[in-house]
């Protein structure tokens, strides 16, 4: 692709110098012969191409990675005043027959003759150096935002990454954690518990730096974690999961929703006497995807600020990154529930 962008470019240049050339050729045509029409006019061309592409290949370049373009406004027009001065050369070397023919009674000074040339080739050599910088900077844009858009990409995914590794952690040391306590009263659910927690460990070093992944997989992996969690609660908490997906080939953005689920169970209420209960909703049809969660709260077990707003924070950030104006997020809490409900639309 870029190999083809360029062969465009330089093929559109080469049209362009050719044109040039002979239009020069065509006008010095009728005033010399053959030979010295086409002298003169490929001396025109030596001396517009390295002048131009002085200024557009090498000075252009450099003012716009430097940020100079004042300092460039200054050495473009000096250009055009070289550029001017060397195509009133070539009329002077090449006995211009045409002025001649303008003042047939007298002759003109070579200096008069010069400085004549010269200001009529100023616009010639300011539309010529214009057109070569015209095309250079359309060129030297289109790369910087190719750059700026790749460099925008790789800032995302790496923003994304450290999301991802902020969630990881989190869920791992809560659920090793328990695994350890359990080891010491039940050993059997310390092993089912820890067999699922491998599915979940699993998934997340395989699928978790891809970019997308199948939302039977996304859904699988959100059951294992909830079965875990069913697990370490045990008869404390009522849990009721309804997953009603249609079509699980679509395609979601791993671990995204893990965290609203993971958040539920963190801050469920936790009132001697009284069980709990988490109640999630998963449907999906066509492109939508909705996620409820309610689970039950209260005020007196209220989690640090900073520990209860991580998981929704981050949750946010990727969703703002990965699905932008694809999503809406909203979070309802009374006095005994909190309810969150995301609604997605896949790919």
């Amino acid at each position: 692709m870029k190999k083809n962008s360029q062969y465009k470019h330089w093929l559109f240049i080469s049209v362009f110098w050719c044109a040039l050339g002979f239009a020069i050729w065509s006008q010095m045509i009728q005033n010399f012969s053959f030979l010295h029409a086409v002298y003169q006019a490929l001396l025109f061309l030596v001396f517009s191409v390295t002048i131009a592409h002085t200024l557009s290949d090498f000075l252009l370049p450099k003012a716009l990675n430097k940020g100079k373009m004042g300092f460039f406004v200054a050495e473009f027009i000096f250009m055009v005043f070289l550029l001017a001065g060397c195509l009133a050369l070539t009329s002077v070397l090449f006995a211009d027959y045409e002025i001649r023919g303008m003042y047939p009674q007298s002759k003109l000074p070579v200096l008069e003759h010069f400085w004549f040339r010269f200001y009529t080739a100023i616009p010639a050599a300011l539309l010529i150096n214009g057109t070569a910088c015209g095309l250079r900077f359309f060129q030297e844009h289109g790369i910087m935002e190719k750059k700026h858009a790749l460099l925008k990409q790789n800032h995302l995914e790496a923003q994304i990454k450290i999301l991802q590794d902020q969630i990881n952690p989190h869920l791992m040391f809560n659920v090793l954690n328990h695994i350890h306590i359990l080891m010491q009263r039940n050993v059997p659910l310390a092993s089912e518990l820890l067999i699922k927690f491998s599915d979940i460990l699993r998934y997340q070093l395989y699928q978790s730096n891809r970019e997308y992944v199948m939302l039977d997989a996304e859904i699988k992996y959100l059951k294992d974690l909830v079965g875990i969690e069913q697990v370490r609660w045990g008869n404390e908490l009522d849990v009721d999961c309804r997953w009603e997906i249609q079509n699980g080939n679509l395609q979601i953005t791993p671990l995204l929703l893990m965290p609203l689920v993971e958040n539920a169970f963190k801050h469920v209420s936790r009132l001697p006497h009284e069980n709990g209960y988490v109640n999630l909703l998963c449907r999906q049809e066509g492109q939508n995807l909705m996620l409820k969660i309610e689970n039950s709260y209260t005020e007196q077990y209220k989690p640090s600020s900073h520990d209860h707003g991580l998981g929704l924070e981050n949750v946010r950030k990727r969703l703002d990154i990965q699905y932008a104006d694809r999503y809406d997020l909203s979070i309802e809490k009374t006095e005994d529930t909190y309810t969150i409900i995301l609604n997605l639309v896949l790919n």
